[in-house]
């Protein structure tokens, strides 16, 4: 018997999920689904405004005064917890959607060195080499390095779409120049040229301690 699965969310819900959840788990088991599929529960860098997807820390997941407050737009820790717990009560399977490749939100500036590229074409450059300055730097103030005290920074980033130029802003696709080189790495999908990079502060998983960390954060 194949299973049905609810996407238990959508782009303009106002909030409070994970109760909303909990309440119509029986409802739900009662019309024949089987599995739920929840949005990103981390806390985001537009706070109660985030959907998820725009991650500022993955290990925040409604428990640190982090972005204004210490609930998402979904709701607490305790309360996401609460509601996976109802879902197997009832004997519904849970899918936690999770987003992997970017940052946003940081928490410092750092001056570094970008070249700018066509968004249609990205490995056309448009620009010279330039210094900048942008939120490569997470620190994540209010969690305090519980669970853990990776602090990311530029080396930990293979591109970003903010910067800031002798106090103008702009928006594109920035190339960072670090140690693992000018180019995007090529073992990716080569839809816009290269789809090393998608959004916000794009993670270079290059890097071996980014690999680590991720890997700290799966265990």
């Amino acid at each position: 018997m194949n299973g049905v699965i609810i996407q238990f969310f959508h782009w303009y819900h106002p909030g409070n999920l994970w109760n909303e959840f909990a309440e119509k788990a029986e409802y739900l088991r009662d019309l024949g689904f089987t599995a739920v599929w929840f949005p990103p529960a981390n806390k985001c860098s537009l706070n109660m405004e985030g959907r998820g997807y725009d991650v500022y820390d993955l290990y925040d997941l409604g428990e640190f005064d982090q972005k204004g407050s210490i609930p998402t737009r979904y709701g607490t820790k305790a309360e996401y917890l609460m509601a996976i717990e109802k879902a197997h009560e009832v004997g519904m399977s849970v899918y936690a959607d999770i987003v992997l490749n970017h940052r946003m939100g940081g928490d410092k500036e750092e001056k570094i060195m970008v070249h700018q590229l066509n968004e249609e074409k990205r490995n056309e450059r448009i620009s010279e080499n330039m210094e900048v300055s942008a939120y490569t730097k997470f620190t994540f103030p209010g969690r305090k390095g519980v669970y853990s005290d990776f602090i990311w920074d530029c080396h930990c980033f293979s591109g970003i779409d903010y910067v800031i130029r002798e106090g103008e802003e702009m928006k594109g696709v920035f190339k960072i120049h670090n140690e693992y080189g000018e180019e995007w790495t090529d073992a990716v999908s080569h839809q816009f040229g290269n789809y090393d990079y998608l959004m916000g502060a794009d993670i270079e998983y290059r890097n071996p301690y980014v690999v680590e960390e991720m890997k700290n954060w799966i265990r």
